[in-house]
């Protein structure tokens, strides 16, 4: 072998041995401020086991529009597992066509965030799973109607028996909540490019992500989109230093002030979790911005105090799409037939 192949060669080494060190460097900097990869396989709520039976009928009441008055909307027309786990829209349509106030976040990985909605005002995803069929905007029912038309339907009232044995009426509101909450703990996304870097696989993300990844730590982006879910553990003021726009922070909408009458709460809502963002245009909870770049110069501006270059913002753009995961394939069940008993469409 001639000493050039040879020469050659040892730079290549000295070369990829440079790059690997600055890989772990970045990993640990990563690790450090609180990112971690997404763990694999469904989660265990709390206070609801896990069962297969459970999570069978979480699935077919997640698709079931009958659990609206109007028959026409279910779980996942607001969160649709074929379109990023939410419906797409500035903010949800509901009953009657009325127009929700906010954007409805994704389901997919819901599990990991502390509390749900942008106001955390359901402490998981059970109680989260009530209240937009009790929302007159939204599903418009009510708990009482809901378990009559569960009741009407033979293979319901057989499959909350199996999924709660021992229950001397398991057909509840209670439960049906319960159930779905089963269902969509399933619904994670792991394995994304970010996930394999932090993994130890140094090629699972490009340089460009890479770059944005370090970039999003040294800017401090951290500071609230950080865990597992990458944001989804805290609250914060929606323009911690400069305040945006009545079009992207409509005035009447006060986040977490509605849930706890806290003047301190006024204009504070829970960091968006951003697994999967790529997916889920448009952002934040008035759904003003569809461009993913601008919303990470929004940001910059609002809760950083810093201008954020396009190069900077591209770079950034190119990280949080390496949050994309493996979206889990889930075929649409069957549902159980509805009978004379069964209460017909309010609209």
């Amino acid at each position: 072998m001639s000493k050039s192949i040879l020469l050659l060669a040892a730079l290549a080494a000295i070369a990829a041995a440079s790059v690997s060190a600055n890989d772990q460097e970045l990993r640990a900097k990563a690790a450090a401020v609180g990112l971690q990869a997404l763990p694999y396989g469904p989660q265990q709520p709390h206070d609801n086991a896990m069962t297969r039976e459970k999570i069978d009928l979480g699935k077919m009441l997640f698709f079931d529009p009958r659990l609206s008055a109007s028959g026409v909307i279910s779980c996942n027309t607001c969160h649709n597992l074929g379109t990023g786990g939410d419906d797409n829209l500035s903010t949800a349509i509901g009953h009657g066509w009325q127009k929700g106030p906010r954007n409805s976040p994704t389901v997919f990985n819901a599990v990991f965030n502390t509390a749900q909605f942008w106001d955390g005002r359901a402490e998981d995803l059970k109680a989260q799973a009530k209240g937009p069929i009790q929302a007159g905007v939204e599903m418009a029912n009510n708990p009482t109607q809901v378990v009559v038309t569960l009741k009407s339907m033979p293979e319901y009232v057989e499959r909350f028996g199996r999924a709660f044995p021992g229950e001397a009426d398991p057909v509840t509101f209670d439960n049906m909540a319960k159930a779905i909450e089963a269902f969509e703990v399933t619904l994670v996304t792991p394995a994304s490019p970010f996930d394999q870097f932090m993994e130890g696989n140094d090629a699972a993300m490009t340089e460009e992500q890479k770059e944005g990844l370090g970039i999003f730590v040294t800017r401090g982006c951290t500071a609230c989109h950080s865990g597992v879910n990458v944001g989804g553990e805290n609250y914060f003021p929606f323009g911690l230093i400069k305040r945006p726009g009545a079009d992207i922070l409509p005035p009447g909408d006060k986040g977490r002030f509605q849930v706890t009458h806290s003047v301190s709460d006024e204009y504070v809502f829970r960091a968006a979790p951003l697994r999967n963002i790529a997916l889920t245009a448009p952002y934040f909870h008035s759904g003003q911005v569809w461009d993913l770049r601008q919303a990470v110069a929004v940001m910059g501006t609002a809760q950083l105090g810093a201008e954020i270059s396009d190069e900077e913002a591209g770079k950034i753009v190119a990280f949080l799409e390496s949050l994309t995961g493996e979206l889990p394939k889930v075929e649409y069940p069957i549902l159980p037939m509805e009978t004379a008993e069964t209460p017909r469409p309010q609209f």
